[in-house]
């Protein structure tokens, strides 16, 4: 089972989560993308640029965080943060 948590924040403060749960026998990557996109639609966001920084910090970490800079629109929160909870 591979699970993702995803949270937004503004001011060190949690505005809402959710936990995306994939069961299929996809590789990692996609499950990350999936999850991603699962994660931007119940937000109601727009799909996040992955920069070199945050591949970086997802590889070493298994969480991200992806700010302004990582959007094309505008957001209304500081960040989104997502981390790996568990795999297969």
């Amino acid at each position: 089972m591979f699970r993702l948590w995803a949270r937004t924040f503004r001011d060190n403060h949690m505005l809402q989560d959710t936990c995306i749960t994939d069961n299929s026998t996809d590789t990692r990557t996609h499950k990350v993308f999936h999850a991603l996109d699962e994660v931007c639609y119940q937000f109601d966001l727009g799909k996040p640029i992955w920069l070199d920084k945050t591949i970086s910090e997802f590889k070493r970490h298994r969480k991200a965080r992806f700010t302004q800079d990582n959007f094309i629109e505008t957001i209304d929160f500081d960040y989104l943060e997502i981390q790996v909870i568990e795999e297969d």
